[in-house]
């Protein structure tokens, strides 16, 4: 395979940038290195152990509540609202997810205010649109991973130019490993704006100065404010879409409702339902979610999907106030453990022969809004309207672009979105698997009103129906199974709470239903999608760390085993990941079996 050859040699000649081993949260954590195997021998167990590197949380996120550049991100947030200016979250993949998350809590908060309390905003500019994220291949990546974006910081600064950013607003850039190039890009875009700008990370300060350049010269420019939120390796090694992102969504939702507290100042705090110290709030909240009787529901609600999947059977997650939440998880799973992504579905009636996607494989899991079409779907799980890119090859080409993005520019527009449907349509690729289930995530109060309507609207088309239900669980549910994780939510503007217990459950669920399905290998993603060039660098790490081969034998066998999958997934064959491919065929066989 001389062209695969030929793209490993040029990886390992050029990319050391990209060389990331050094870093924390590339990893193995020693409290889950036997994952995989306790899975299959005592699935409570690995829950538990999953949940226990959570525990790593709680007091690096004191130590920031305390820290003065924590102080100074509130008060930089309360200037901006009160000035009549805008603050962006910025970030790609899991954090850019984040940001949008961030975005849409802030918005319902407001439109809440607006409806149900319009005097509690009075005297503030209209706070409606103050906070913009801004999302590495716009909201088009919220459902589909845009390869290529993450890799350029143009893109990044491009983007946030494009959002409008200027001097007096306030630029929170986000990213995990402390070195994603469009991250990067956005930071100095910001401070070339103006604006005040916040770089957040959850790697070691020093490690990322002393082993990544594009990070040592941001935490060095002094105009930049940095929060350094590393909390050590994750559950899953690489997986920063866990602990990374949940303490970023605790600090970053806490600093939110911190500003949102002295901005409405004719209230106290108390009345807006603000705890005293948000990490303790977050460590009870955790040793709820940990209780023997919520790892029991978990252990059934593993089993229960890996039964259905393990039939090729599909799950279809049915939600409302949270829908955003329960489709980040759902999204994320794809890249994580290379499953198929959501796929495109336009109705007949409206979409030109040809235009639905019916050849990709099913997703596995997909989400659904039972009160509304497709496109109000959209517009309540966003809080707005979906900001899709219209980027041509002027753009690109503008942008220096690899020639795979100028030869054919991804489609990132709103009409793109809208073909996800989300909505209430019915959708028979999802009822016709040879197993099927609905499950209603039910978050706080919402049971009452979310399971009947679920149950109206598609139970009888699903050969399953369950509920999960989140928080108190004293409101029984119609559906065939139940899920309790029974924890307290207490009320607060954005509902931090609700959205970490969703985020919480969901993450370790889903994840540990893949390693029950033999995606991880130990504590390792040998299921990953080697889509950019960090994630190319970690299946040349895995592999070389699985089969005893150097990290130059690995990054060929990677990239010949890349352009395989690819040509067996053209011929409509089932196929593994690379990574997983490699190992496979790099692994000494043993003559005695």
């Amino acid at each position: 395979m001389p062209d695969a050859i030929e793209k490993a040699n040029r990886f390992l000649k050029e990319e050391h940038a990209f060389r990331l081993g050094k870093l924390l949260t590339e990893a193995a954590h020693p409290k889950t290195q036997a994952l995989s195997q306790t899975a299959q021998t005592d699935l409570p167990a690995a829950v538990a152990m999953l949940q226990s590197v959570d525990a790593d949380i709680p007091p690096v996120a004191e130590k920031v509540f305390q820290d003065k550049v924590f102080q100074e991100l509130v008060d930089a947030l309360v200037q901006a609202m009160e000035a009549g200016n805008r603050i962006y979250f910025t970030g790609c993949g899991a954090t850019g997810r984040l940001a949008i998350l961030l975005e849409a809590a802030w918005q319902r908060f407001c439109r809440q205010c607006r409806q149900e309390t319009p005097k509690r905003l009075g005297g503030l500019p209209d706070p409606t649109d103050r906070i913009v994220s801004v999302m590495a291949g716009g909201d088009y990546a919220l459902i589909k991973a845009v390869e290529g974006f993450e890799d350029f910081p143009d893109f990044g600064r491009y983007q946030l130019k494009q959002a409008g950013v200027k001097q007096g607003d306030v630029v929170v850039a986000v990213t995990e490993g402390g070195e994603t190039p469009f991250v990067i890009g956005t930071a100095w875009q910001g401070l070339d704006a103006g604006a005040k700008v916040f770089f957040v990370y959850n790697n070691p300060t020093g490690v990322l100065c002393r082993h990544v350049t594009r990070s040592r010269e941001v935490i060095e420019e002094p105009r930049i404010r940095k929060i350094d939120l590393t909390t050590g390796p994750m559950a899953i090694t690489g997986s920063t879409r866990m602990q990374a992102v949940t303490i970023e969504l605790l600090v970053l939702g806490s600093a939110l409702e911190m500003a949102l507290a002295r901005l409405l100042r004719e209230r106290p705090a108390a009345e807006l339902g603000l705890p005293a110290q948000y990490s303790e709030v977050f460590c009870r909240l955790l040793t709820q979610l940990s209780s023997p009787s919520v790892i029991r529901a978990m252990t059934d609600a593993i089993l229960f999907e890996g039964d259905i999947y393990g039939r090729d059977g599909l799950i279809t997650y049915v939600a409302d106030s949270f829908l955003l939440d329960v489709l980040t998880d759902t999204t994320e799973r794809s890249p994580t453990f290379m499953l198929p992504p959501f796929r495109k579905l336009v109705p007949k009636v409206r979409a030109p022969k040809g235009r639905a996607d019916k050849s990709s494989p099913h997703p596995w899991a997909f989400v659904k809004d039972p009160f509304r079409s497709t496109r109000d779907a959209w517009r309540s799980l966003l809080s707005r309207e979906p900001r899709g890119l219209q980027w041509d090859a002027t753009v690109y080409e503008q942008l220096s672009a690899p020639t795979v993005l100028l030869a054919e520019p991804p489609q990132l527009s709103n009409d793109e979105i809208y073909k996800f449907q989300i909505g209430w349509e019915p959708d028979a690729s999802r009822t016709d698997a040879p197993d099927s289930a609905m499950v209603a995530i039910a978050v706080g109060d919402e049971v009452s009103h979310l399971v009947p309507a679920a149950l109206k609207v598609f139970g009888t088309q699903y050969k399953k129906t369950a509920t999960a239900l989140i928080g108190p669980t004293a409101v029984s549910s119609d559906t065939g199974r139940r899920f309790e994780f029974t924890c307290d939510l207490p009320d607060s503007p954005l509902q931090l709470w609700h959205h970490l217990a969703v985020k919480l459950v969901l993450n370790t669920i889903s994840t540990a239903t893949m390693v029950r399905m033999g995606r991880v290998l130990g504590n390792a993603m040998v299921w990953v999608s080697p889509s950019n060039k960090k994630l190319i660098d970690r299946g040349c790490r895995l592999i070389s760390q699985v089969t005893g081969c150097s990290y130059e034998k690995a990054c060929t066998k990677l990239h010949q085993t890349m352009d395989e999958v690819e040509s067996r997934s053209q011929q409509g064959q089932n196929v593994p990941s690379p990574v997983a491919l490699a190992i496979e065929q790099l692994k000494p066989k043993n003559p005695s079996h």
